[in-house]
């Protein structure tokens, strides 16, 4: 499934790092491929992603988009809490079809992860999109 000597990256299982790489994994330009195992080693194999797909038919999803236009979705604020072994991740981001053109779509995503075998997991992982009846509160937005 996925090359168990690369991944994971040894900067991939922190809290700040494993965020930073599921936006690595999903930006680049029109044609790139996506290195998906990269995002493999982040998340528990099989959970689904809440808007009601498997992470591979996202992936798929994301190919099929991403074949025939660039896509970058960078993180501009986060919000972290720490319980134990568990964690909330806040996370506002934007999207951009050309590589520092304009913001197209804002929103914010709403990560859980849980520690186990010395690294963080992504046990679950929801997403919103900013509208116009639905702006992105100013606590969330940029620091």
């Amino acid at each position: 499934m996925w090359d168990k000597k690369k991944y994971p990256l040894k900067k991939d299982v922190t809290i700040d790092g494993i965020i930073s790489a599921s936006y690595e994994v999903v930006s680049g330009e029109a044609g790139e491929v996506r290195a998906w195992e990269r995002d493999f080693q982040e998340e528990i194999i099989g959970r689904l992603l809440q808007v009601a797909m498997p992470l591979k038919d996202f992936h798929k999803e994301t190919d099929t988009l991403v074949s025939k236009t660039a896509f970058y979705e960078s993180e501009i604020n986060k919000e972290v809490r720490v319980f134990g072994n568990i964690v909330h991740v806040w996370s506002t981001y934007e999207t951009r079809l050309v590589k520092n053109g304009p913001v197209v779509r804002r929103g914010i995503n709403s990560i859980q992860l849980y520690y186990s075998a010395d690294r963080w997991w992504i046990a679950s992982w929801t997403f919103d999109k900013e509208r116009s009846d639905r702006k992105i509160p100013q606590t969330f937005d940029r620091n």
